[in-house]
């Protein structure tokens, strides 16, 4: 079975490693807000917020309300289940990926 840690640190190995990709594990606590997404990470100058969840699994009302609030303010938001599932929700996003460079292609 997939554990969801594991799907974390594949997206934030893969955010991480693209041109101008910076992203960070959020950890809840009494400091966080509750039902804050996943993963907190900007792409090419846009704020991106993921709510990771295994296969099979779905996010609570909270947690879909705090991705609407990040929405609402602008951010690219989603819940993924794999990189495959970010990488899409990049893609379909960020003018970053509509290139024909290269070197900024995913």
């Amino acid at each position: 079975m997939t554990m969801e840690r594991d799907i974390v640190k594949a997206i934030l190995a893969y955010i991480n490693g693209l041109p101008n990709g910076l992203a960070r594990k959020r950890w809840g606590g009494g400091m966080c807000v509750a039902g804050d997404p996943d993963i907190d990470a900007c792409v090419a100058g846009r704020c991106v917020q993921f709510e990771v969840k295994r296969p099979g699994q779905n996010p609570t009302a909270l947690q879909m309300k705090r991705l609407e609030e990040w929405r609402s303010a602008g951010a690219v938001v989603g819940v993924v289940r794999s990189v495959e599932e970010a990488q899409k929700i990049l893609e379909k996003n960020l003018q970053y990926f509509r290139t024909d460079d290269p070197a900024r292609r995913i």
